[in-house]
């Protein structure tokens, strides 16, 4: 697949690089990182990258805005996801042929051109190594997204299942050109609001039998309407981490556009992502996520972690 993949990278004139929905930095640059290398190597090829938009990762990169007519007879590649329910921006279906490159442990609904590698902490660290074992130059922008998606969906080295390899990987990037400092700066620094609100939400969340978690209700949305979701969906989780009596955390936070309840779901070592399949999701054997109708489900959801930990300490 991986051969095929890359001749058809060969073969098509335009090239629509999609990625899952609201973007963490390991959707945006692998998507980005990507585009970098093949418009360095193809310069009179039409790349393109779409999708929605987030402020937290300006920094890294913009999207394209591109007329349909441009899916004609194009390539898509899609980064990150293999779901079409999360990909951002389904015109990938008016593509001529589609892939996806992803690492996580769910199968696609979008094509059989799957690609994926769940040994790989980022889609980043899949698509440095393909791409290298293909003969691509990755050149220092490339690496600087590449990096930031590596170190991000790593939790700063910490995850993976093969970390001698996502070293290995973060130091070749490095030798690329990749920028770390540039990365952190961005990502790692807050404002001051931002630090009172992540206080808010330190306040708040509950605890029971070792699981932690936030039930974010529209009310409590609502209290932050210049945040994006993300912010607190995801941003919020942090909160919870790194804390000795807490083995799971989950973030239950209500989506106003969706009238669903988006669930991201986080543990230090008990593998988590059957119940976030059961639920729909999926994603890492520990960080993963899904969505449900109501809180009511997100109830059961903690008794079955709690069950888990159970388990583990029986």
């Amino acid at each position: 697949m991986e051969k095929l993949l890359f001749e058809k990278i060969k073969e098509y004139q335009t090239i629509i690089i999609h990625r899952h929905s609201r973007p963490d930095l390991d959707a945006l640059g692998s998507q980005l990182g990507l585009a970098y290398v093949l418009k360095e190597a193809y310069p009179d090829k039409k790349i393109y990258v779409v999708g929605d938009t987030t402020k937290k990762y300006n920094f890294i990169g913009s999207m394209d805005n591109i007329n349909d007519d441009e899916y004609n007879n194009a390539l898509a590649i899609i980064c990150d996801v293999a779901v079409s329910a999360m990909v951002s921006d389904d015109r990938y279906k008016l593509a001529k042929e589609v892939f996806v490159i992803d690492h996580h442990r769910n199968a696609s609904d979008i094509t059989e051109n799957h690609l994926c590698n769940t040994s790989c902490v980022a889609c980043c660290e899949y698509l440095t190594n393909l791409l290298l074992e293909n003969g691509y130059i990755i050149n220092s922008e490339a690496a600087t997204c590449f990096y930031g998606g590596l170190v991000t969906d790593s939790g700063r080295f910490m995850y993976g299942e093969a970390l001698a390899n996502t070293f290995m990987t973060a130091s070749r990037l490095v030798e690329f050109g990749a920028n770390p400092k540039y990365i952190y700066d961005n990502i790692y620094v807050e404002t001051l609001a931002d630090s009172k609100m992540k206080a808010f939400f330190a306040n708040r969340y509950e605890i029971k039998n070792g699981v932690a978690y936030l039930k974010n209700t529209k009310e409590i949305m609502d209290m932050y309407p210049d945040k994006e979701f993300n912010d607190i969906s995801r941003g919020m989780l942090s909160v919870m981490s790194g804390i000795l009596e807490i083995s799971i955390w989950c973030n239950f936070t209500y989506d106003s556009n969706k009238d669903a309840v988006i669930c991201e779901f986080r543990s230090r070592s008990i593998p988590i992502v059957d119940v976030a399949k059961k639920y729909g999701g999926g994603g890492h054997l520990l960080a993963c996520g899904c969505t449900i109708p109501d809180f009511d489900v997100a109830g059961k959801i903690i008794d079955e972690f709690i069950s888990l930990i159970n388990k583990e300490n029986a």
